[in-house]
């Protein structure tokens, strides 16, 4: 087609120089057929199958954004449930910690309740045993005083009698 525009060309510098720079000829409508003929060629064989792809990737990109706002969303619901049960798990692991806390500290004092009783009952045993001890020794004690007072009577009288 370009060789058919530089021979008509060619033609046309050949007749002579009659026309000027706005003369309508045969040339003019050869011009624009060539000129739709090159816009139905690059239509069919650039700017559709362009077109297409441009399309096929919008599709594309609208389907996986479509996908990744419902994963985002699925994502977000799962960290929510998630949180939820870790804020359950976290009340129900601390309500576990101050019942242990509350049942220690009762075995504790009742452990220390019956130390108490323990050292009490120990104590007071020592304490019957030491009063024993004190009562035997103060009877011990009277019988050594009654003994002495005697031989101290018994040196008296003895004394008296012989002066």
């Amino acid at each position: 087609m370009i060789h058919w525009t530089i021979l008509l060309a060619a033609e046309a510098a050949a007749e002579g120089g009659k026309g000027g720079l706005f003369d309508i000829d045969a040339t003019l409508p050869l011009m624009a057929v060539q000129f739709i003929i090159l816009v139905i060629l690059l239509n069919a064989v650039f700017y559709k199958p362009l077109g297409k792809a441009i399309d096929d990737r919008s599709a594309y990109i609208r389907t996986n954004l479509a996908e990744a706002k419902e994963r985002i969303s699925k994502a977000e619901n799962l960290a929510k449930q998630y949180e939820q049960e870790l804020a359950e798990t976290r009340r129900k692991s601390q309500s576990l910690i101050a019942e242990a806390e509350a049942e220690a500290e009762k075995i504790a004092a009742g452990q220390i309740a019956e130390a108490q009783r323990e050292a009490q009952a120990q104590r007071e045993a020592a304490q019957q045993e030491l009063d024993q001890q004190k009562q035997a020794a103060l009877q011990s004690l009277e019988h050594q005083v009654d003994d002495l007072s005697r031989q101290i009577l018994e040196k008296l009288i003895g004394s008296q009698t012989v002066g």
